[in-house]
């Protein structure tokens, strides 16, 4: 079929639609749906069969949706309806919610129902619940309509509110006046749904030491204890740039703060970054170097152990590693390897497994280009140190998408599982960056010389299964969270036995001493960070506006033309004109 994607941006959804589709041989464009005169271009440029809306906040314009048939992922139960879906269900700390599937109508996710899907919701964060069950929930429901389109069973039902089955209402936007935390009043457990509500976007407003700011990313924490001398609300202690603030129960970690400034508009930084005077005579704690797991408190890296396999999780902040958390992370690993184990497994966090180099901190910095380069020699000797790993096995376990860095950071690994459904994204060209942690190293020896320069040059998302079939991983492991870790410990332990894990080790010396003969680790590094350096330090580098505009969110201009494959040949005549000339002349 041919398809057209109108989206806000091309977020997680919208990649792995994408993705999925294009693995179906699909026909498959995307167009940002920034203006109206933009959509119905698109559309008349595209001719599609289908448009599939998987993230959009604008409204279709009637002159499309009444003309071609239009999905809308809506993420809420039957009935559900409004642009506060999962932010209302989650404050709620409601047990169930779903995903529809709406065909477009004059009014918001009030179309007929194309098909519906409910999930356990559970007691987490919005964007974690976004990139986990609405993703996979949207993902069945797109692919079993478009199976339905194809043998002509399809079928929708308008919306009836008198049916038993649509137990969903419409909501309205959600405001900071019914976000806003109450120190004195709210439970731990009230203040954690609240702030679970507002991931992402907005964030919930609030006060400290007299300045304004939306707080992210909160955590419980069960171990400290407060005092008659400790009110709610108040800073207790900081730990790896976070910050912990006593509830009238307990307390709460914040990891991530957001200045709210009319003026001028502000990034997400480490909650620390905001408040470094204020902080001066706040306890700080610090954990091992390589701390084992505690359910008690919140962690960013952690480590455990099963037999001679060990596993190694870093959850870092929507995938990102600051120069400060690559340090950690490279301390924590040198200290894993020294473990008796045979095995060793780099785990990733809980909705990102690594995106590389962290952008709003590197924009934050009073030198954004030198703290780029210490960010990339950091996660470079990271990356250096897990290469040269030549007396474990190392698995890179992608249980969620990783993007850039990140990908290159896993290529660093011996063996590659990945969970299916997982997108990659292996390119840095969109962020003028030419590229770093031992790509061009690493990529060619899994995939090719050919396959490396496509990867790296169209700019596109790689599903699991196209991953496994390039080279990009090796094995894919099932979709289900709780299945995937049972195989992944199963295949570990495969690995881990003594024999196994002698000869894969003693042929990976082997080839590491051939790749040295051939051309020195080290060389790969200084040629990479040569052209790096260009990107980071030259003033009119693109890195620095594409930079700018991911950290501050910009609004979008237009679609990229490697993702808008209905504007390509236009674009092509435009950048041709002498030729219309020539053919108006024939």
């Amino acid at each position: 079929m041919k398809i057209l994607l109108l989206v806000s941006a091309f977020n997680g959804l919208t990649q792995r639609v994408y993705a999925e589709l294009k693995q179906r041989d699909h026909w498959v464009s995307v167009e940002y749906a920034c203006t109206k005169q933009q959509m119905e271009e698109a559309v008349t440029l595209c001719k599609p069969d289908l448009i599939i809306c998987p993230f959009l906040k604008q409204a279709i314009p009637s002159s499309i949706w009444q003309r071609y048939l239009c999905w809308i992922v809506h993420p809420g139960i039957k009935g559900d309806r409004g642009p506060s879906a999962l932010d209302w269900a989650i404050q709620r700390q409601l047990s169930w919610w779903g995903v529809t599937l709406v065909e477009a109508a004059t009014d918001y996710d009030a179309g007929s129902i194309v098909g519906s899907k409910e999930f356990r919701l559970p007691a987490t964060n919005k964007s974690t619940v976004y990139r986990h069950q609405v993703t996979e929930a949207a993902v069945e429901l797109i692919l079993a309509a478009i199976d339905q389109l194809q043998n002509k069973s399809y079928k929708s039902d308008p919306l009836d509110y008198s049916k038993p089955d649509v137990k969903g209402s419409w909501q309205p936007l959600m405001k900071q006046s019914q976000r806003k935390i109450d120190w004195q009043q709210d439970t731990t457990e009230k203040i954690l749904a609240k702030l679970h509500a507002a991931e992402s976007f907005p964030g919930v407003k609030d006060s400290i030491n007299g300045r304004t700011y939306y707080l992210y990313n909160g955590y419980q924490e069960k171990k400290l204890l407060t005092n008659s001398n400790v009110l709610p609300g108040d800073i207790i202690a900081k730990k790896n740039q976070a910050v912990c603030r006593a509830t009238r129960d307990g307390a709460v970690w914040i990891t991530h703060l957001k200045q709210a400034n009319m003026v001028e508009p502000q990034i997400k930084l480490p909650a620390t970054a905001y408040l470094t005077d204020y902080l001066q005579q706040t306890p700080e704690l610090f954990d091992h170097e390589l701390p084992s797991y505690d359910p008690t408190t919140w962690q960013e890296i952690y480590y455990e152990e099963n037999d001679h396999v060990g596993y190694l999780y870093f959850n870092f902040y929507n995938g990102a590693m600051s120069t400060e958390q690559c340090y950690r992370l490279l301390k924590a690993y040198k200290k894993a390897v020294t473990r008796p184990t045979r095995v060793l497994v780099l785990m990733g966090g809980s909705d990102f497994w690594s995106n590389g180099i962290n952008l709003n901190t590197i924009e934050a910095s009073s030198d954004s280009g030198l703290e780029a380069w210490e960010n990339l020699k950091q996660i470079n000797d990271l990356v250096e140190e897990i290469t040269t790993t030549v007396n474990k096995v190392t698995v890179a376990a992608l249980k969620e998408n990783a993007a850039a860095g990140g990908v290159m950071l896993a290529l660093a690994c011996d063996i590659i599982l990945i969970r299916d459904g997982v997108v990659l994204s292996p390119y840095y060209q969109h962020m003028g960056l030419y590229g770093s942690e031992y790509w061009s190293f690493n990529l060619p020896r899994r995939v090719g010389e050919r396959h490396a320069s496509q990867l790296m040059a169209n700019c596109l998302p790689v599903l699991a299964a196209e991953a496994v079939s390039i080279g990009l991983a090796d094995e894919i492991l099932p979709a289900q969270e709780k299945v995937f870790l049972s195989s992944l410990a199963k295949v570990c332990t495969w690995y881990s036995h003594k024999k196994t894990t002698e000869r894969l080790v003693l042929r990976k010396q082997r080839i590491y001493q051939l790749n040295q003969q051939l051309k020195p680790l080290r060389q790969y590094r200084e040629e990479e960070e040569r052209k790096m350096w260009q990107c980071f330090m030259s003033a009119d580098s693109d890195f620095h506006q594409a930079r700018k505009r991911f950290v501050y969110k910009s609004p979008l201009i237009t679609t990229p033309t490697y993702l808008a494959i209905h504007r390509q040949a236009v674009k092509y005549w435009e950048e041709k004109p002498h030729i219309i000339k020539r053919m108006a002349c024939l």
